[in-house]
């Protein structure tokens, strides 16, 4: 058993992963998807050279997308392997100018350099390792802007592909979202605990300084994200499962369903 603070062994965890992790992306049209419908959520609430901090930023690979469509991105994370790769690609592709990389925890957000933004941004559940988000979210006004956006794709309690494994008797799989405890993980050889978060919940925790704006599911009714298999082997029946899933994304209650959700909310405090 690990003796590292949680924060600690998900940093150790993502920095023993980092290759993979970026391996894992290539050649996965689903992923690919999932990724694409968040950049096209951000693009129709964003202007173009809008200043992102983005939280969880992994290896940069939002970063670099975000980046390339004119967004100028200060990319966090605490795991210093995927760090490593997110430099080295920005140093590549010679987006020095779009992308400043640190090393900060989202605990923390006094510590991040060159703010306020007009905007800040997590992507695929990379803030669902923590019980309650209400710590991050007190934070906020330090880094944005009146009048600025967060949008964070957070994972679910209600996943319906998970689920439907009580077909297959893996009843823990299929309700392992339902815990109130949060569900054990592991990767790497460490172990931290997931926690799954419903946009009530999550509303309830941002209160009246923040206001909804856009709320959509994410692979709602199309596989986990970890999966490459349906998208590659049989790509009719993934095609009318994301021609459906695109078609309920944006309607109660599926699109505070699915593997995730993109929430928008914008600050518009009330005591300036």
């Amino acid at each position: 058993m690990s003796n590292l603070d949680p924060t600690e062994t998900i940093a150790e965890a993502f920095s023993r992963t980092a290759e993979k992790y970026d391996a894992f992306a290539e050649h996965h049209p689903h992923l690919t998807r999932l990724r694409n419908k968040v950049y096209a959520h951000l693009d129709g609430l964003l202007e173009p050279s809008t200043r992102i901090l983005e939280l969880n930023a992994g290896s940069g690979v939002d970063a670099i997308h975000l980046a390339q469509r004119g967004y100028q991105v200060h990319a966090t994370d605490i795991a210093p392997g995927m760090l490593a790769r997110a430099h080295d690609k920005v140093e590549r592709l010679g987006l020095n100018k779009s992308v400043t990389i640190q090393e900060c925890s989202f605990m923390d957000l006094s510590q991040v350099q060159t703010g306020p933004f007009e905007a800040v941004f997590s992507d695929m559940g990379g803030l669902n390792c923590i019980p309650d988000l209400s710590p991050v979210i007190h934070e906020l006004p330090k880094v944005l802007q009146p009048g600025g956006l967060v949008t964070w794709v957070l994972m679910p309690p209600i996943c319906l592909w998970e689920m439907a494994e009580i077909l297959r008797g893996h009843k823990n799989l299929a309700f392992r979202r339902l815990s109130p405890t949060g569900t054990r993980s592991h990767l790497e050889g460490l172990y931290f605990n997931v926690y799954y978060f419903s946009p009530q919940q999550v509303l309830a925790w941002f209160g009246a300084d923040y206001q909804l704006v856009k709320l959509e599911g994410l692979s709602v009714l199309t596989p986990t994200a970890e999966s490459k298999n349906l998208a590659i082997r049989h790509p009719r029946l993934y095609g009318a499962l994301a021609w459906l899933d695109d078609r309920l994304s944006a309607i109660p209650p599926w699109r505070g369903w699915g593997d995730f959700y993109i929430i928008s909310l914008r600050y518009q405090p009330k005591n300036r």
